[in-house]
């Protein structure tokens, strides 16, 4: 049996809320996947795309993620991933970088071997670019009983696709047994063509709409786990992360801030991130005023998103 981690969309060197501890809590999150691979002792890390948020990550993030890599090197639990649409370079990758100094492989269309797994890649490709991709790989090693290609973009048959999936499997010169996504943050998996294609999800919340527990999956090929193609996926959860506080709250005609600031006191919100979220009715309201009062509880970060449809006069 192998077992791999399957994660991504790690976006390390994201100032989210312009907050730098913000920034820090995506490295940390990164570092904590690769603290559990090493104590689940797993046979590799497969990242599926977007380790950095952008093109040019800072010093210290470049310092910090090296210093999560040794931590995988000194496990001997290999590195392989693939170049994201948020890091992707016109020439060299950050990912080329780290094979050279033998802490990371980037995948492609010759395989990587991780016991009886053979592991290929394909980068972010533009939609535009797409029609000229052959999707052709080099054949499945003798010793390898199962393949993997790990993927980043948004890929049918998942919410927001514009990347033909079965034309992709149909196409490909070598018969995967699991397709391993990253881009779209929601964690989803579906059969397509008899082959699992699973999105790991993001390991922090990018954004105010990502509700759910962050995670990553992790991959048996063989093994008593695993279906009828080898292959089972289950999910692990990054208990760690910064919590988010989500106040929603919906207005009756004659309430105001006084409401809403009533619902912010209802929640526990020390070193939190709180997205306030009105809705309904009710009188106008100055953002501002429920943040400050957050803030003055303790927040890390508040934000307040107000969906109604009102005048532009508010209520102090």
């Amino acid at each position: 049996m192998t077992r791999v981690i399957h994660t991504g969309d790690t976006h390390i060197g994201y100032q989210q809320y312009n907050s730098p501890a913000r920034r820090r809590d995506f490295l940390e999150a990164f570092r904590t996947v690769a603290e559990d691979a090493v104590a689940a002792d797993v046979d590799a890390v497969i990242h599926a795309g977007d380790l950095f948020h952008d093109r040019r990550p800072g010093l210290v993030d470049l310092q910090g993620t090296i210093d999560v890599l040794r931590t995988l090197d000194d496990a001997d639990i290999p590195f392989l991933a693939i170049v994201g649409n948020h890091e992707g370079k016109r020439d060299a990758q950050w990912l080329d970088l780290f094979a050279d100094i033998g802490l990371a492989a980037r995948l492609g269309p010759t395989p990587e071997i991780v016991d009886d797994v053979a592991i290929y890649g394909q980068d972010f490709v533009p939609r535009s670019r797409r029609d000229e991709l052959d999707y052709e790989f080099s054949p499945r090693p003798d010793e390898a009983t199962h393949a993997a290609l790990v993927g980043h973009g948004l890929f049918e048959p998942f919410a927001h696709a514009d990347w033909d999936t079965e034309r992709m499997l149909e196409e490909a010169t070598v018969e995967f047994d699991a397709v391993l996504l990253g881009d779209n943050h929601a964690p989803e998996t579906a059969d397509v063509l008899d082959t699992w294609v699973t999105y790991c999800g993001s390991t922090e919340r990018a954004s105010a709409s990502e509700r759910e527990a962050r995670g990553y999956n992790l991959i048996e090929f063989g093994g008593e786990a695993a279906d009828g193609d080898g292959v089972a996926i289950s999910r692990r959860a990054l208990t760690d992360t910064r919590e988010f506080v989500f106040v929603d709250v919906e207005l009756e005609a004659d309430e105001g801030i006084d409401r809403v600031q009533e619902r912010v006191r209802q929640h526990g919100v020390e070193d939190a991130v709180v997205i306030v979220t009105v809705e309904g009715e009710g009188r106008p309201i100055t953002p501002a005023a429920v943040e400050e009062l957050a803030l003055d509880r303790g927040a890390l970060v508040a934000r307040m998103n107000d969906r109604r449809e009102l005048p532009d006069e508010t209520e102090e």
